[in-house]
């Protein structure tokens, strides 16, 4: 027989659980020190013993289910994502469904989310109960249940993007967008492009000692670029190598009013990408990633955007002369650059025409990283948690693999690109990290590139017409995509309207991703077309703007 609860044990339990939970949560919304959830609960439970919670002097239980539960629940949601990824973006919430989340290696996040979702039981067991037992907890849950909604964040942005389909101009990016260059190359370099897991330009900050100092002496030798700030919609591997290979921030093709949740058979179809624009100019190319090329639609778009080769942990694993070397997500960093140093060689040997080779690593991704047994042997062994270990790696491993390949005479005539494909999510360095001006990693070497230091206010778009520019392509007014060359004298669209004004088009912007996603996004048809004759033309709708909207035209002045 099961024993009975007794109900002071339940209405003290109820209130702690609730205490510490709020405790929690205050620390994961602010940058307070996670000790300080201790002192948040004993008010509350202080608070909660004193005005007898639970137990009031004319207590009278009533059966009800609290308006609550649902605010709850989706406020349960919100803090799970702040704290495991620091920032919640939704866009990548949104592509992540679509794209598909196969062969992800988040093993230590599907335990925390069943742990938040065993919490968050006990949470809403404790409201109800206390609601039950309580008159003045169920008059005053009602209020409480429309604050948390009108408070959560995640709402506020689901309401954001749903408001797109009302704005009056929904084009305003769409209408900047640059395509690529057409013309032939007349040198045709070769390239590779390291992108290096969250290895964000700011581990450079001397709080972090020596974390970034392979990648700082490999900038000796070329072009840093510093200022490679985040705008919305670039914050995740996808969306970070689309923007720096597109010109364009990844919207998802299924926003909540396009009703769209389907799998996706193509990613970005409605633009020509790197991919497409070296594969017309007869260049060879692969993609070699440690983790699945199923998982976020990597396969989709590297495949889509005419890559030869794209290989993914199930193509490489088997490869392995140790089959038990791998990670959650897949390959260490030293096999990885391992095949693609063979791979490499391999087209290097065909003499087929240029080649080009995009590598993704794993060493630097959040939350602790996933260092490599040689950096245990270089750095001593690692704790399991400290990031800046993981970041040393990562930065250790590729400059080693520039100095192996340069050694064998494989990068002559190459252009050798290195970037982080986005800041990073919620490390144990977090709060020293967003204390400071945070910019991404981008790092250009040889074909006759000078040692320089570009400052410039820019983001992931803008390198997408810098590596063109680097390869040597022509650009109308310096610019591709969405993005403006930081090797010219042109405004960025950063410099020219700031990242909040870019921010706040982009959650308007409709027209940009109908282009994305053309032949696979539901074709937007205007109101005034719908209602005119088939006899009758379509207005012509004029759109103003102001010469701030048009300053992006407007040349730097150095």
């Amino acid at each position: 027989m099961i024993p009975r609860l007794n109900k002071t044990n339940v209405r003290f339990g109820s209130i702690i659980l609730i205490g510490l939970c709020l405790g929690y949560t205050v620390t994961v919304m602010t940058r307070l020190p996670w000790w300080t959830l201790f002192f948040v609960a004993a008010a509350w439970i202080g608070v909660g013993v004193k005005l007898r919670w639970g137990k009031p002097v004319n207590a009278r239980y009533r059966k009800m289910w609290p308006w609550s539960l649902v605010p709850l629940s989706l406020w349960g949601v919100y803090v799970y994502l702040a704290d495991s990824f620091g920032i919640v973006d939704l866009g990548a919430v949104f592509f992540h469904l679509q794209a598909g989340m196969a062969e992800h290696g988040g093993a230590g996040k599907m335990m925390s989310a069943v742990l938040y979702t065993l919490t968050m039981i006990g949470i809403l067991a404790a409201v109800t109960w206390l609601s039950r037992h309580d008159q003045r907890w169920r008059l005053a849950e009602r209020f409480f249940a429309i604050l948390l909604l009108a408070s959560n964040p995640l709402l506020y942005g689901l309401g954001q993007r749903s408001a797109a389909i009302v704005t009056d101009d929904g084009a305003w990016l769409d209408r900047r967008y640059k395509p690529p260059p057409v013309e032939e190359l007349r040198d045709t370099p070769n390239l590779l492009i390291l992108y290096l897991e969250s290895i964000e330009r700011t581990y450079s900050n001397e709080l972090f000692g020596d974390a970034y100092a392979d990648l700082n002496a490999l900038g000796e030798r070329g072009a840093v670029f510093e200022g490679v700030r985040q705008m919305n919609n670039t914050g995740w591997t996808m969306a970070g190598m689309i923007a720096s290979q597109c010109g364009v921030p990844l919207m998802p093709a299924g926003l909540l009013h396009d009703s769209q949740f389907d799998p996706l058979s193509k990613v970005v179809p409605g633009v020509d990408c790197l991919g497409d624009i070296l594969a017309a100019r007869g260049y060879q190319l692969s993609y070699l990633g440690g983790a699945s090329t199923q998982f976020a639609g990597k396969g989709l778009f590297y495949r889509g955007h005419q890559f030869n080769t794209v290989k993914g942990r199930e193509d490489l694993e088997p490869l392995l002369e140790d089959p038990e070397y791998v990670n959650s997500w897949g390959l260490y960093d030293d096999t990885l650059y391992d095949i693609t140093a063979d791979e490499i060689r391999r087209l290097d040997k065909q003499e087929n025409g240029p080649w080009g080779v995009v590598s993704l690593n794993l060493a630097g991704h959040a939350p602790n990283g996933y260092p490599s047994q040689s950096c245990v042997e270089n750095q001593g062994e690692f704790d399991g948690q400290d990031i800046l270990y993981s970041v040393e790696c990562a930065a250790w491993l590729a400059r080693d693999l520039v100095k192996r390949l340069e050694s064998e005479g494989l990068l002559d005539n190459t252009l050798v690109v290195i970037l982080s494909d986005h800041l990073t999510m919620r490390v144990s360095v977090w709060d020293q990290l967003t204390a400071l001006d945070r910019d991404n990693t981008l790092i250009m070497l040889g074909n006759g590139i000078e040692p320089q230091r570009i400052r410039r206010d820019a983001t992931m778009l803008d390198v997408f017409p810098t590596l063109l520019d680097a390869l040597g392509f022509h650009l109308e007014r310096d610019r591709a995509g969405l993005g403006t060359s930081l090797f010219s004298n042109n405004r960025t669209l950063v410099e020219a309207h700031g990242i909040e004004v870019l921010n706040e088009r982009l959650r308007e912007e409709t027209a940009l991703q109908h282009r994305l996603w053309e032949g696979i996004s539901p074709q937007r048809r205007d109101p005034d077309e719908l209602s005119q004759k088939p006899s009758q033309e379509p207005s012509q709708e004029q759109i103003l703007e102001t010469p701030a909207d048009m300053a992006d035209e407007v040349e730097l002045i150095h």
